[in-house]
């Protein structure tokens, strides 16, 4: 989840970024999952994105692995180019999607992207891969949701080509096989989805598993989340988004981390002790506290002594 705290717009990491990282690593979580960092200049949300353009943005990164780390927790990071979302005006003068179509009309549009172009965002993921790889990032995840570039190429909606780039997994498998090249093998990658784009013309969960199952050797897991491709309004409510990662789950037989509204942690374990789901990704409940998975275990921890209280003579202590 993007927090726009690079205020000097260079792409380093801050004191900002620090704090609100390593807060919940102290707090308890297992995997934390650095927000949407840019791997060029334009292919930033705003001009407050975290970067990973060049080598001078890696010691920033490194030190934030260091201080996760050291909290007990991995981490991983989410590599990302906005497309024709980027918002940035600081030294933007042209944004890029694969067909010259705005967002919506308060958004600059884009310029169509030549094959050269394609290339030469393909190479900056790859070298963005290997910069975060020197930071010593325990994984990556592939930014292919909610409208942004890779989906872009996706989506029917957004991807009106007559080329080779026509093919909606394509660029994703490009980009994925970029990574891989500098990418240590034991180190996983997986990618975050949009398992729809909300519209009749768009495209649906069986239309992003056929996509994913073409590069499914390439990835670990999928992250998986919906719309923001196109500005439509969509049904939102906690656990909106499980049924997808269900699907996913179930058709390609990769683990999912499910996401959206799962800030209850009896609603989270109800995901995972069901199996609609094998990791539960929090956002909102951490933000806003990020003790939320020490307070959900204590409680939890009462609850099951209040209920079973023979456990508490056997040498099981409430903490």
């Amino acid at each position: 989840m993007c927090t726009y705290q690079v205020l000097s717009h260079d792409g380093k990491v801050t004191s900002f970024h620090q704090a609100h990282y390593v807060a919940p690593a102290i707090g308890g979580a297992a995997l934390i999952i650095v927000e949407a960092t840019a791997v060029s200049p334009e292919g930033r949300i705003s001009d407050k994105d975290l970067g990973l353009w060049n080598d001078e943005q890696i010691p920033g990164l490194a030190n934030l692995v260091k201080g996760i780390h050291e909290a007990g927790a991995k981490v991983a990071l989410q590599l990302a180019h906005a497309g024709r979302k980027c918002m940035a005006t600081d030294g933007i003068s042209e944004i890029l999607s694969p067909s010259p179509l705005a967002f919506d009309d308060t958004y600059r549009t884009p310029r169509e992207m030549k094959e050269a172009d394609i290339q030469r965002v393909i190479d900056d993921f790859r070298q963005a891969a290997r910069r975060a790889d020197a930071a010593d990032f325990d994984a990556l995840e592939i930014h292919a949701a909610h409208g942004y570039l890779i989906n872009q190429f996706i989506s029917p909606e957004t991807n009106k080509r007559t080329d080779r780039f026509h093919d909606p997994s394509l660029f994703l498998s490009l980009v994925l096989k970029a990574v891989h090249e500098v990418w240590p093998k034991d180190k996983p990658v997986w990618v975050r989805v949009s398992a729809t784009d909300y519209t009749p013309k768009g495209y649906d969960v069986k239309y992003i598993i056929n996509v994913l199952d073409r590069v499914r050797p390439m990835i670990d897991a999928v992250h998986v989340s919906t719309g923001g491709v196109v500005p439509v309004v969509f049904p939102v409510y906690p656990g909106y988004q499980v049924s997808f990662a269900k699907a996913i789950k179930k058709a390609l037989a990769l683990p999912t981390i499910a996401v959206g509204m799962l800030s209850s942690p009896d609603l989270g374990e109800y995901v995972l002790q069901s199996g609609s789901a094998d990791f539960i990704a929090v956002g909102r409940g951490l933000l806003r506290n990020p003790n939320w998975l020490l307070e959900a275990a204590l409680a939890h921890q009462q609850e099951f002594f209040a209920h079973q209280p023979e456990y508490l003579q056997r040498g099981f202590p409430l903490r």
